[in-house]
């Protein structure tokens, strides 16, 4: 079963990254851009029986590895 794994930077925490690639937008010529925030989206093809089991082993990976539950939000969904 295929499930997506999104992670991303909890609201407040500074983007560096992001704020790199608004820059370099904006001397693209680019204007007038607001907060720009990178995200990662991680694609995974697991062992599940059904959806529901699916989406916990890919909580529990993000628990594990893909994510830092400190400074980062995760979503899991089911893809195919």
């Amino acid at each position: 079963m295929k499930i997506r794994v999104y992670v991303s930077l909890k609201e407040g925490v500074l983007d560096p990254q992001g704020k790199a690639i608004g820059h370099a937008l904006n001397s693209l010529g680019f204007q007038g851009l607001g907060e720009v925030r990178v995200n990662r989206v991680v694609d995974l093809d697991i062992p599940a029986d059904d959806s529901s089991a699916a989406i916990a082993k890919g909580e529990a990976m993000a628990r594990a590895l893909l994510a830092n539950e400190v400074i980062e939000d995760y979503s899991v969904e089911v893809v195919a």
